[in-house]
């Protein structure tokens, strides 16, 4: 006898993998495991205006390159200009140029952000020089006295930070670090003290998003390494971490603007809040990311989507005929005919199917009764029975036409090959058997096609078969382990039912 542990082992694999498929598609793609779910976006403006000299212009602005939020769609505005994206390893600029610029220039940039959750930044392998600043004599005694009293009180690059920036906030302050303060802002104070003591730390650009804003500016703000990741703080406002609604514009210490035959050169920011259903968010997020790895039916053509819609179902119709075959054991018809009269329900909808099935499958079994006493060959007769049900459906249909139901329309959704082997069953089952199994096996046939229907046309499970494909691991899983049933099926234990009723 051949041992099961390979057949559950690999029972096992499939199910982990499915599960496993489909946590990733969720953490890493941000699809939703419910429909319906919406996510906030933010639109926001960015305007560059400078003077022209009447000479070249060249325009060099940082883009957003922030792991926190996602660049869902970005476009520029601007007349007459020559306009470039460059892409540098960690920073994104754009570039805009013209031969002559006369008078007041004004340029627009826009991007659409998604936030992603991911707001702790991890530091790169190499981390920038943090090289001690050369203070004036002036400061110098003032900085080295407060350094070490800072240092002293602290016990980590995060907890000097800490310090230093309550230092620099406190009301009652020093007169040493009142001096600092006269020649140095608080953000540059911060940073010169920390690079004092070798601790790497750099000037970064935040944008704080509130809905409606305009004519927003830029935030000044400091990144502090500490274990392995980069610490935000606000030292203007005397906040350490990160919210959830700032966006680091330019967070590598480099410069947001730079103008070339300019002058008076600034950027304001303009912002909207709007919601977007969550699922095309990640499709689009997925779209612009190009990963030649990410196996997905999204990157088919919509109508080859729309087909795969479909016939991604029909595992869900085969796992409840399983079931209810092998485990409830209802007879059936046909082992998989339920499935496609269940999907032909999904077309036609339960109650019209339900009527357009009776009626076509007794209509059928008559004019059956009347080919079967000619005698014909097998393939004759089931060929006669294939046009005779292609004359009722066509039938129907225009008596539905005649009486303004629409709904009698949907017929022609049903399978007419599997109808007509159907009806040739029934027949044959009926002359073998007698009606009573027809009944039995129609109605279980029904039966089934209406719960496989109500599972397939659930919309949790329609979004769920497709978005994660990692589902039909785990119901190969299932369908493998309920074929290893051999025990009594749940109608079949009222055989024993007498037995019960002796003890």
């Amino acid at each position: 006898m051949h041992s099961r542990k390979p057949f559950y082992i690999l029972v096992a694999l499939l199910f982990i993998a499915g599960i496993a498929s489909s946590i990733y598609r969720s953490v890493e793609h941000n699809i939703p495991f419910f429909p319906g779910e919406q996510v906030q976006s933010w639109a926001i403006d960015a305007k560059v205006s400078f003077n022209g000299q009447g000479q070249p212009a060249e325009v060099d602005f940082a883009l957003p390159n922030d792991p926190a939020f996602e660049v869902l769609v970005e476009n520029a505005s601007s007349p007459g200009y020559g306009l470039n994206i460059n892409q540098t390893e960690d920073q994104r600029r754009a570039v805009w140029s013209i031969r002559q610029a006369n008078g007041q220039q004004s340029l627009y940039y826009r991007v659409t952000l998604v936030p992603t959750g991911k707001t702790k930044i991890k530091a790169g392998e190499e981390l920038p020089s943090a090289k001690p600043y050369s203070w004036p004599v002036t400061e110098l005694s003032a900085a080295e006295q407060i350094i070490s009293e800072v240092w002293e009180r602290s016990a980590s690059n995060q907890s000097f930070a800490q310090q230093l920036m309550a230092k620099i906030n406190d009301v009652n302050q020093s007169q040493n670090m009142s001096l600092l303060l006269a020649s140095n802002t608080p953000t540059e104070l911060f940073v010169r003290m920390l690079n004092t003591k070798e601790i790497p730390a750099r000037i970064v650009n935040g944008l704080v998003l509130e809905d409606q804003r305009r004519r927003q500016q830029l935030d000044q703000m400091v990144q502090v390494y500490h274990d392995g990741y980069w610490k935000l703080f606000d030292v203007n406002n005397n906040i350490q971490g990160r919210e959830d609604n700032v966006v680091l514009w330019e967070s590598k210490g480099n410069s947001v603007l730079d103008v070339i035959g300019g002058t008076n050169s600034q950027v304001n920011f303009s912002m909207l809040q709007d919601t977007r259903p969550a699922l095309s968010t990640s499709i689009d997020m997925m779209m612009n990311a190009q990963d030649d790895w990410d196996f997905s039916l999204y990157q088919l053509p919509i109508e080859e989507q729309s087909l795969f819609k479909g016939i991604l179902l029909i595992p869900i119709g085969v796992l409840v005929v399983v079931f209810l075959r092998v485990i409830i054991g209802i007879k059936t018809s046909g082992t998989f005919m339920p499935v496609l009269i269940a999907l032909a329900f999904i077309q036609t909808t339960l109650l019209t199917g339900l009527i357009g099935f009776l009626l076509i499958v007794a209509f059928g079994l008559m004019i059956r009764s009347y080919l079967s006493s000619l005698n014909l060959l097998l393939i004759s007769r089931i060929s006669a029975v294939i046009i005779v049900v292609i004359f009722i459906i066509g039938f129907f249909t225009l008596i539905s036409f005649k009486l303004g139901l629409s709904e009698g329309l949907t017929i022609t959704f049903f399978p007419m090959i599997i109808l007509a082997w159907t009806i040739e069953r029934m027949s044959i089952l009926w002359e073998e058997e007698g009606p009573k199994h027809v009944f039995v096996s129609g109605g279980g046939s029904l039966f089934v096609a209406t719960i496989a229907y109500l599972a397939m046309n659930n919309s949790l499970v329609q979004h769920w078969v497709f978005n994660f494909l990692g589902i039909h691991l785990v119901l190969l899983s299932v369908v493998l382990v309920m074929g290893q049933y051999t025990g009594y099926r749940l109608t079949e234990l009222k055989r024993f039912k007498p037995l019960a009723g002796e003890k």
